[in-house]
């Protein structure tokens, strides 16, 4: 990848808002930076909201690429007209922006917003940010900053446990599943990380109430299949998924899959579902923002899927049969990856569908009892907001790690 010069008028982001009271001083820069899709923004936030309103000390900015992303945080910044944010968007030329438009928040659009903004984000004394991504800061020569991953998501599957997290100064977690997993494989630090916060809950707690998904008695299936096609029951028996719902009268159907598997949501890519439109017990959604606001993990009664970590928001609102598809035939039942896969039936395809549904309601008194308690080994939580607990911990972090040229000159 071209990694552009170091001139200033290449990497000084503009100022959307800001709410700042001229002249007060700040004692530490923090940054909260938002270059992949929106469904990841609710999971680091919600924290900066609270560090703004509970440490006055710390100048708090979110970063993104585009206006749109930006008023999607506006949105629930503006719930806390008391919380002081900037918001900042990021410098990429044109080309890049609309390359973001058309194919989506790709790795190599990512890289290039890093790259064309990297003196800004070495700026700051810290970067919170839900993704891994942004540790390559530290191979285009960014210094100052103390990394902070928030992480995005509470599934099991290996991904979340790669070597990168090392690199982070700070961790900030779900719950006890994560933390000891983290601490055997040696990728967290005692005092480099805290546990009992999920910021997307907070961030859920602050919007309206939902109507109804539908209104015709039936039982909603939410299904979200994963993007990786590798993992994903999708690309090998999603169509015939649709299908076998579409031709149902017993069921409602909302097919809401993880939003990188269709990034961007183009009318081109509706128009292959063309076939489904005007059924009313199937919607459609590729990629909106109830799409990730858990209006449908909310609002359904069955959760479909394979390995999205979605479905540990699912059933950390209240338990719910799960069924689990399994059309690449996966050795899981000893697989620490698929801890989650317990939590229902696991079936096959379509064709194991109308069992698979039946049995998961008949047994679902007898797994409440366990997905309980997975719940409360994923999230440690108990129905209290979160995100102030990470903020406290970031700023005791930052008061103990600060090494004396943050301080000299403010």
């Amino acid at each position: 990848m071209h990694v552009p010069p170091l001139e200033p008028q290449a990497v000084q982001p503009r100022a959307a808002q800001s709410g700042r009271v001229a002249g007060r001083p700040r004692r530490w820069r923090i940054c909260f930076p938002c270059i992949a899709q929106f469904h990841q923004t609710p999971h680091s936030l919600p924290i900066a909201v609270q560090v703004a309103l509970r440490h006055p000390d710390i100048e708090v900015h979110v970063a993104a690429t585009s206006e749109k992303h930006l008023d999607f945080i506006r949105r629930y910044t503006s719930r806390f007209p008391a919380a002081e944010i900037l918001c900042d968007l990021l410098h990429v030329p044109r080309v890049v922006r609309e390359g973001i438009r058309l194919t989506g928040c790709t790795l190599g659009m990512r890289l290039a917003e890093l790259a064309w903004n990297r003196r800004y984000f070495g700026s700051f004394d810290a970067l919170v940010v839900p993704e891994r991504t942004s540790l390559l800061l530290k191979h285009l020569g960014v210094r100052r900053p103390k990394f902070v991953w928030t992480h995005h998501g509470a599934g099991d599957r290996a991904s979340g446990f790669r070597r990168g997290i090392a690199s982070f100064d700070f961790v900030v977690l779900a719950g006890h599943k994560l933390e000891q997993r983290l601490l055997e494989l040696g990728l967290i630090r005692p005092g480099c990380y805290v546990t009992g916060v999920y910021p997307k809950f907070d961030w859920v707690r602050t919007m309206t109430p939902q109507h109804r998904l539908f209104d015709n008695g039936r039982p909603t299936v939410v299904y979200i299949p994963h993007f990786s096609h590798k993992l994903s029951s999708w690309p090998v028996v999603g169509r015939r998924v649709l299908d076998w719902f579409a031709a149902r009268e017993d069921y409602n159907l909302v097919f809401a899959p993880h939003l990188r598997l269709f990034d961007p949501p183009t009318a081109r890519k509706y128009r292959e579902f063309e076939a489904y439109q005007g059924l009313p017990h199937l919607r459609i959604d590729l990629g909106s923002e109830a799409s990730v606001d858990m209006s449908y993990t909310s609002g359904a009664d069955i959760y479909l899927g394979d390995v999205s970590s979605q479905v540990t928001e699912f059933l950390m609102i209240r338990p719910r049969p799960c069924v689990f598809l399994n059309p690449h035939g996966f050795d899981w039942q000893y697989d620490p990856s698929f801890r989650f896969w317990r939590m229902g039936e696991v079936i096959s395809g379509p064709e194991d569908l109308e069992g698979g549904l039946r049995r998961a309601c008949t047994r679902q008194d007898e797994r409440s009892v366990l997905q309980r308690a997975y719940v409360e080994d994923t999230f440690g939580a108990d129905g209290k907001p979160t995100a102030h607990i990470a903020a406290d911990a970031l700023a005791a972090f930052l008061e103990k790690e600060a090494p004396r040229e943050w301080t000299a000159g403010r």
